[in-house]
C-alpha cells in the first residue's frame, strides 16, 4: 500500500508529540519494514527542515532530514501540482499541494490528523489509528 504521510505525523515521530506519537512510530516502523510504501511530500520536507533547525543544531537537523528520505519517496512539487491546487476546491492551500503531490505520486491514501482539510480528496483520508487497524485486518 502507498500512502503519503501528512506533515502532523512525521512531526508527532520527530518532536515526539504525546499520545500521537505513538499511532505514528508504529507507522514508520512499517514503512522502515518495507510493509507500506510510505511518501512524503517535498513540502513536508521543508517544513521539518524549518522547524527542526529552530528546535535542534543544524547539523543533528539535516541528519533527520538525511533519514526521512532515506524512508520516503518524495513526491514532486511542480508547477502541475500547484496550479490543480490553486483550482481546487480545498480551503487550506498546503493541504490542497500535499492531495495534488499524492495524486501526481500514485499515493493510494493519505495518513492525517487532520482529515477536515482533506475531505475534497478522491483518495481515502485515514487517521493513524485507523490504518493501523486496517493494517492488522489485512494481516
Amino acid at each position: 500500500m502507498k500512502i503519503l504521510f501528512d506533515t502532523n505525523l512525521i512531526l508527532d515521530v520527530l518532536i515526539d508529540r504525546k499520545p500521537f506519537s505513538e499511532a505514528a512510530s508504529q507507522l514508520l516502523s512499517l514503512v522502515e519494514q518495507g510493509e507500506v510504501s510510505g511518501i512524503i511530500c517535498a513540502t513536508t520536507v521543508t517544513t521539518i527542515h524549518y522547524l527542526s533547525t529552530k528546535i535542534l543544531r543544524k547539523n543533528k537537523s539535516q541528519h533527520q532530514i538525511a533519514d526521512l528520505i532515506s524512508l520516503f519517496e518524495i513526491a514532486a512539487v511542480n508547477r502541475a501540482v500547484i496550479e490543480e491546487a490553486l483550482t481546487s476546491n480545498f480551503s487550506d492551500f498546503e493541504d490542497a499541494v500535499i492531495y495534488q503531490a499524492a495524486r501526481h505520486a500514485g499515493a493510494e491514501a493519505i495518513i492525517t490528523r487532520d482529515p477536515k482539510g482533506f475531505q475534497k480528496s478522491n483518495l481515502p483520508i485515514f487517521s493513524p489509528i485507523e490504518l493501523l487497524n486496517i493494517l492488522q485486518a489485512i494481516e
